[in-house]
């Protein structure tokens, strides 16, 4: 980003002057924005050159950075950390904002999720012109997008709902139902039916639609990620049957997803930041694997406060030797014990790989272990290549 900080501190307009005159799409949510953003980007690139962040660096300076690699590309999607959003759509003018979802995250940095819902909300009214696309299964998300005057629905998945139990218009309780409907019991505010949604095979668009879509990363998140990623690129002209073609081909993101071989250990990494993420992220983990590690640090960039470790299901290991690792693997370790989840702390996440049986590792870690991991391990295959 630094790049980015050094030209915002000489010119700070440059985020308008490098945005001028693009077709931008600007992502957004507590999870899923690198992966959306990546498949968005896929999606877009069939219509010409887009211009796109390779890491995940989704505040001004990362974005100012982003957009100076080329500046003659009429396309840009852009991943956009929550608070940023208002500000950078007022700099760069989006033709279509997506909206993912909405949750707790890192409450000592932001605060809580209803303060950001209303801070979206305004800065979604504050662009008429734009498309906003938006998860309807999100409570949050769909009350940030209601009153906007051009909504594309898309049915992308609601499974946490532990932070919309109330309205956030009235206050009064969200009633669900079994098929996924939902309403506020105090006002008109109801789920809006999506033009886009997706099951286990296929994605269903507008004017009857259906294409197969076979993605290259896990989980049904993934699967509500690519269809708000299709439902973008469509309404920048984009052709949906190729949209979900480029889409298929997004794999590894920022190292989610990928897997490296240490030693005798075939190792898989997942990123998961909050409770929503965490929850998803369990739910991808292969149980057939060999070993599992669980690394979870606590600096400035993961959030301070771990008390969302209690909100996080742990009570579904049975069949695989389980790793507490990371900066707070003490605090870490406590919740297994109370989830029944028998495991063995062993604070050096590498060292936890290398405890494991041979053959494939799961690693599940929260920000700046999963950071420091990634280095860790490729100095570890440098030196397994190089003999050092």
């Amino acid at each position: 980003m630094i790049g980015g900080l050094i030209a915002w501190k000489i010119d700070p307009k440059i985020m308008n002057r490098l945005a001028a005159g693009k077709h931008t799409a600007l992502i957004t949510g507590t999870n899923g924005k690198s992966t959306t953003t990546r498949m968005t980007a896929a999606a877009l690139a069939g219509l010409g050159d887009v211009v796109t962040q390779a890491d995940g660096a989704n505040m001004d300076a990362g974005i100012i950075a982003a957009l100076t690699l080329d500046q003659t590309a009429p396309y840009a999607a852009l991943e956009v950390d929550e608070l940023h959003t208002p500000h950078v759509a007022d700099a760069t003018d989006p033709e279509v904002i997506v909206l993912l979802n909405l949750s707790r995250d890192q409450l000592d940095r932001v605060g809580e999720i209803n303060m950001i819902e209303r801070r979206l909300r305004e800065g979604v009214t504050a662009h008429p012109g734009a498309t906003i696309v938006a998860n309807c299964d999100d409570v949050l998300v769909t009350s940030a997008a209601y009153d906007a005057q051009n909504v594309v629905w898309v049915a992308a998945g609601g499974g946490w709902a532990g932070d919309s139990v109330s309205c956030p218009r009235s206050g009064e309780p969200i009633v669900r139902s079994a098929d996924g409907q939902w309403y506020s019991s105090g006002t008109d505010f109801r789920r809006p039916t999506p033009a886009w949604w997706f099951d286990d095979e296929k994605i269903y668009g507008p004017d009857g639609f259906v294409a197969d879509m076979t993605l290259s990363v896990p989980g049904t998140a993934n699967r509500g990620n690519a269809t708000q990623a299709v439902a973008a690129a469509v309404a920048m002209g984009a052709d949906p049957a190729k949209a979900v073609a480029a889409v298929e081909t997004v794999g590894e993101v920022a190292g989610r997803y990928g897997v490296r071989q240490i030693g005798n250990h075939s190792v898989r990494m997942l990123l998961a930041k909050n409770p929503a993420g965490w929850q998803e992220a369990l739910s991808m983990i292969d149980q057939d694997a060999d070993g599992l590690v669980i690394a979870v640090n606590g600096q400035v960039p993961d959030g301070e406060d771990l008390s969302w470790l209690w909100d996080v299901r742990f009570e579904e290991f049975e069949t695989m030797q389980v790793f507490a690792a990371g900066e707070r693997a003490a605090d870490l370790g406590v919740r297994l014990l109370y989830a029944g989840a028998e495991h063995t702390t062993i604070t050096d996440p590498m060292k936890a790989i290398a405890a494991c049986p041979p053959g494939r590792v799961e690693v599940l870690a929260n920000y700046t272990a999963f950071r420091d991991l990634g280095v860790a391990m490729d100095r570890a295959i440098r030196r397994e290549r190089t003999g050092e």
